[in-house]
């Protein structure tokens, strides 16, 4: 019903307005209990076998939000009742701030793809922070932080400390993300030296907690081997929890979209479908260098069953998605659960 009714009529309207749109529908459904009632008859399906122990959390099952949909939130009940085994918030950042000049986020429906060029928009860590205290549900959660566009690269770690100490007592693991294509010069950091410094400030920051949770770096698809052998080294010699491969793309190889349209979207991280085979190549590269027990998160054009038990066969211990979940729908979540307790897959 979905892929037939409801996306044509959602894919009418503008990306960022129909966003907006839904997100307060959802709301409206949750308090009227109506996503309850349709995640307990369509999507929510649940299975002993689905439950992951990743580390150190456990997992109800191994189907995660990626961040950026829900960047403030808003909706985590919501996709509790959709069936996610857990959540990603943010990226976000220690201020308040509007990101990138609209329009910003394009669909390719012909490749079965987004751009974005959001530019880490969100209400700020401690808004969030009021969003986190009135959840309901007990859905894993984890934390996705960045910096303010306005922080030199020099002093960014003060960034990623602000918001990992005011998230501590709210979320379940933190991502760092250094990776995304849509802040000035932000990608610079998964340089090694910056990288290093960064990383191992989180890390003697998690270290005073008598608590510590999983720290994980979320990783570009645009990167060469010798960098990632780099990425592998910092991580494998930081003890780092744990890698989410990968974010969006600039590569615009292989589309089926008229290159005219192309050239007026202009620069953005380009996800789905087209990201799935070099996501999916690089989990499996980190895979056989990484120390055994570092695991990782794959994420990028996850569109059907297939391509999630792909990424996982690859290597990956959970999965997230995204822009599958918008060309797709809901039932996703669902339909990669079943096939994943039909292929006895753990």
């Amino acid at each position: 019903m979905y892929k037939t009714l409801i996306r044509p009529f959602l894919f009418l309207i503008s990306p960022e307005r129909v966003h907006s749109i839904v997100v307060n529908v959802l709301k409206l459904l949750y308090l009227l209990g109506i996503t309850k009632l349709l995640g307990n008859v369509f999507f929510s399906f649940k299975h002993s076998s689905l439950k992951r122990n990743v580390f150190g959390i456990e997992f109800e099952n191994p189907v995660g939000l990626a961040a950026g949909f829900d960047k403030d939130a808003n909706l985590i009940d919501v996709f509790n009742d959709f069936g996610f085994g857990f959540i990603e918030i943010g990226t976000l950042t220690p201020r308040a701030q509007p990101g990138n000049p609209k329009p910003r986020l394009f669909r390719l429906v012909q490749d079965q793809a987004l751009i974005n060029r959001m530019g880490f928009n969100n209400m700020g860590v401690d808004k969030a922070i009021q969003k986190l205290k009135n959840r309901k549900s007990r859905v894993i959660v984890g934390g996705n932080i960045g910096k303010n566009k306005i922080t030199p690269n020099e002093v960014a770690s003060d960034d990623y400390v602000y918001c990992l100490n005011a998230l501590y007592d709210y979320v379940d693991y933190f991502v760092v993300n250094i990776s995304s294509p849509n802040t000035p010069d932000l990608r610079d950091l998964q340089s090694r030296e910056p990288l290093q410094e960064l990383l191992g400030t989180l890390q003697d920051e998690i270290n005073k907690r008598p608590e510590r949770k999983p720290l994980l770096l979320k990783i570009a698809p645009d990167l060469s081997d010798n960098q990632l052998v780099d990425i592998i080294d910092i991580v494998n010699g930081l003890h780092i929890d744990g890698i989410v491969a990968t974010n969006t793309t600039i590569s615009r190889e292989k589309l089926k979209t008229d290159d005219k349209k192309i050239g007026k979207i202009r620069n953005g991280g380009l996800s789905g479908k087209p990201l799935c085979d070099r996501s999916t190549e690089i989990i499996r590269f980190l895979k056989k260098r990484l120390d055994n027990d570092v695991p990782i998160i794959g994420v990028g054009g996850i569109m059907n069953p297939a391509d999630a038990i792909e990424k996982m066969e690859a290597g990956a211990s959970l999965v997230q998605v995204y822009t599958g979940f918008i060309y797709e729908g809901p039932a996703l979540v669902n339909d990669i659960n079943k096939a994943l307790v039909n292929r006895n897959f753990d």
